[in-house]
């Protein structure tokens, strides 16, 4: 309830606050590529519920058409703008409206997509759907510049899943098992120290 209560005050004052900003980002994005501001992508949800994740768009059209799941830092389908807004990741900050919704929490796993969810064992699965998915998390802060690790990569999702998902995926049964909401601000306190510095 208190968990919920946060989400609520925080997304809703965090839209006001960063309104100009969107206004902005919304015309950079324009000016560089033709197409929608925002990138809906489908996510998992608590229970296993898909849902739209908000992101502004950081790849040209159909990115997800022409390419896998997982982005590298030298991804050619990759705005110039989109670059920037992922390396501070600004490009996450539409999420607010889903924290808003219901659909995500301030702190919580971070959403994946259904076919990635699908592939996990049942006693993952049910641990990390059994909370709503997170802006951020424990291995949010231990992979701050993910992109960055894929660079280079012949295949990103395949390095990916090697390189980065086992931690992830450990770090978010750790959190649900843990989960208290002083740990939700701690969480939320070492992400913005990390997106300042």
């Amino acid at each position: 309830m208190i968990k919920r209560l946060f989400d609520i005050i925080f997304s809703f004052f965090g839209l006001i606050v960063v309104y100009p900003f969107f206004l902005i980002i919304a015309v950079l994005i324009k000016l560089s590529s033709p197409g929608q501001v925002f990138y809906m992508g489908e996510r998992a949800g608590k229970g296993g519920k898909n849902f739209k994740i908000f992101k502004f768009r950081s790849m040209v059209v159909n990115a997800d058409k022409i390419g896998g799941p997982s982005t590298s830092g030298d991804d050619p389908r990759l705005l110039k703008i989109g670059k920037f807004l992922r390396r501070y990741q600004i490009d996450e900050l539409p999420q607010l409206i889903n924290i808003l919704k219901g659909e995500m929490s301030f702190v919580g796993p971070r959403p994946e997509v259904p076919s990635e969810v699908a592939l996990y064992d049942e006693e993952t699965r049910n641990i990390i759907l059994s909370v709503k998915p997170g802006l951020t998390d424990l291995a949010t802060l231990e992979n701050v510049h993910e992109e960055e690790v894929l660079k280079g990569a012949a295949d990103p999702h395949e390095a990916y899943r090697r390189l980065i998902q086992p931690q992830k995926l450990k770090l978010a049964k750790e959190y649900v098992r843990t989960r208290s909401f002083w740990l939700d601000i701690k969480i939320i306190l070492k992400t913005i120290k990390s997106a300042i510095f």
